[in-house]
């Protein structure tokens, strides 16, 4: 059974910086956590992630997968392609231009890990996940940390 979350935060910049660091995946490990190693395997014709392989410490499971990634001009989405642990991962970034230089990002997660996980252990995870996804973001835009 997978566990879903969805959050926003607000950050103190344009868009299009927020998106930099978001479009950024062989940076991630700087910034979130719990990545310990992001791998670009490809890029797209615009330079950006198309497939990446990441290697996530997430206290319930060490595990290592390669997801796709797609792009819109306010959105960054991904989709599991294979895993070691995880059936399903699949989620995105979205982006809000609220004007006066800040960015509403929503942040949606779908993850279900192959080994039997109690729903709420599974939730909690999942929380945790994207509260560190977007509060990573916010620091990393907004101070470079």
């Amino acid at each position: 059974m997978s566990a879903s979350v969805r959050d926003e935060i607000i950050i103190d910049a344009e868009p299009e910086a927020v998106m930099a660091v978001i479009t950024d995946v062989g940076a991630y490990p700087e910034w979130q956590e719990e990545i310990k190693e992001s791998e670009v395997l490809e890029t797209d014709e615009d330079g950006r992630t198309r497939r990446a392989q990441l290697t996530v410490d997430a206290r319930i499971m060490r595990t290592t997968y390669t997801l796709v990634y797609s792009y819109t001009p306010r959105s960054v989405s991904w989709e599991l392609e294979e895993g070691d642990q995880l059936n399903e991962l699949t989620g995105s970034y979205t982006l809000d231009d609220l004007g006066a230089g800040s960015t509403r990002v929503a942040y949606d997660l779908v993850v279900e890990p192959k080994m039997r996980v109690p729903g709420l252990v599974r939730r909690q995870a999942a929380r945790r996940i994207a509260d560190e996804a977007l509060n990573g973001l916010k620091r990393r835009v907004e101070t470079g940390a």
